[in-house]
């Protein structure tokens, strides 16, 4: 559903006024949003919280997002919001999970490498311009790029995908909630067509197939070390494709 003028204008005078105000009227809006993220990701954070706790972290989470947002890039404030409020839900839980500070170092710093490469090139850097930029040797980042994969337990991209999702017909998704969601379905088909062959096959059958990197590894006949360094590249292009959406 595109935002009507009134809601757009909205949007506009906060951004020209900043005021507080009009900032909550607008959060209190999109409260269904929140609501509906909270419902639909609940088999994702039931080990680690309560709804409430989620609830809360999804308010504090669609703030940020009209905050930041920007009617000029003519991306839909709720498919936006919807995003950065399931980041938010991940990044509570991955404050719940153990991962070791020197791999997600590398993944953040992996990361800028190649959103900066990304800009310079136009294109997917390869492996070997990531070390040099990262001034690292190449077998150093491809097995650091194996320990991202396999450390990762949940990660912002899994969230995306729709099978890891639940039925939401019981906690009463409306017509509108279904459209973000086919809306979110095409932006993550248009950014996967970009993607290589081999990192298609991957992202396919990790995501949709639900197969573990060690299964992906006999399918492909490669080490399971491949398939993770892989995934961590594909997942850097998908990343850089939906940045709108997933802000700064």
């Amino acid at each position: 559903m595109a935002e009507t003028q009134s809601q757009l204008a909205l949007f506009e005078q906060y951004r020209l006024t900043k005021d507080v105000g009009l900032r909550n009227d607008i959060v209190l809006r999109y409260m269904d949003v929140v609501k509906y993220v909270a419902i639909s990701t609940r088999g994702i954070y039931c080990k680690y919280a309560e709804i409430d706790d989620i609830v809360n972290e999804g308010v504090l989470a669609l703030i940020k997002a009209v905050e930041s947002y920007d009617i000029q890039r003519g991306v839909k404030f709720e498919t936006y919001a919807t995003i950065r409020i399931k980041g938010a839900i991940i990044d509570f839980v991955r404050k719940q999970d153990w991962i070791p500070r020197r791999v997600r170092n590398f993944g953040h710093n992996l990361e800028k490498a190649y959103n900066d490469l990304y800009s310079t090139l136009d294109r997917h850097p390869t492996n070997q311009e990531l070390a040099d930029h990262m001034g690292i040797p190449k077998e150093k980042l491809l097995r650091s790029m194996s320990d991202l994969a396999g450390a990762t337990t949940l990660s912002f991209e899994e969230l995306l995908y729709e099978d890891n999702f639940e039925s939401c017909e019981a906690g009463g998704a409306t017509a509108d909630q279904s459209l973000y969601e086919k809306e979110l379905k095409e932006i993550l088909a248009s950014a996967v067509d970009e993607l290589k062959p081999r990192e298609k096959q991957v992202i396919s059958l990790y995501y949709y197939e639900r197969l573990k990197f060690g299964e992906i590894a006999k399918v492909l006949n490669v080490s399971e070390s491949r398939i993770c360094q892989i995934h961590s590249k594909a997942m850097l292009l998908l990343k850089r494709k939906l940045k709108d959406y997933i802000g700064n």
